[in-house]
């Protein structure tokens, strides 16, 4: 499983987050401040930032997000994720350029998740590159 593979899956109920909750990216921020700009549409600074809304749109089901940050020469046809895989937890292990004025970038995470009475990790390095002035998820290996 990879956050760049997305699974064809069944919709259902996916967690709903509040302005004012801690945002589940694991910044310590709040999501109003966090991520829930970047679900609306805005453009993440830096690719981490990228990274770590993609992580939110996984946790809360926003497959829009997902595809809409998603290289274009390397998006998937469908994205359809599974409510009842919940992601957990996320780590940055560590970063590769990938700065507000950089072109390209690498980030290394942890992301926990729980299905079931199953629990596990996806441990990816995710590239991205910054086109036409926004960054882009491009593909990740997971290792």
């Amino acid at each position: 499983m990879s956050f760049g593979a997305a699974a064809s899956r069944p919709r259902g109920r996916f967690p709903v987050l509040r302005a004012g909750d801690p945002c589940a990216c694991g910044s310590g921020d709040r999501f109003g401040a966090c991520c829930e700009p970047l679900l609306r549409g805005a453009s993440a600074p830096t690719a981490e930032r990228l990274m770590r809304s993609r992580y939110t749109a996984f946790v809360v089901g926003d497959e829009r997000h997902l595809r809409e940050t998603w290289h274009p020469g390397t998006r998937p046809a469908a994205i359809e994720l599974d409510p009842a895989q919940r992601w957990t937890g996320l780590h940055i292990v560590a970063t590769d350029a990938g700065g507000e004025d950089d072109t390209r970038g690498v980030v290394e995470f942890q992301a926990h998740w729980r299905e079931g009475k199953r629990d596990g990790v996806l441990h990816e390095r995710s590239r991205f590159v910054r086109q036409s002035g926004r960054w882009w998820y491009l593909d990740g290996r997971i290792g």
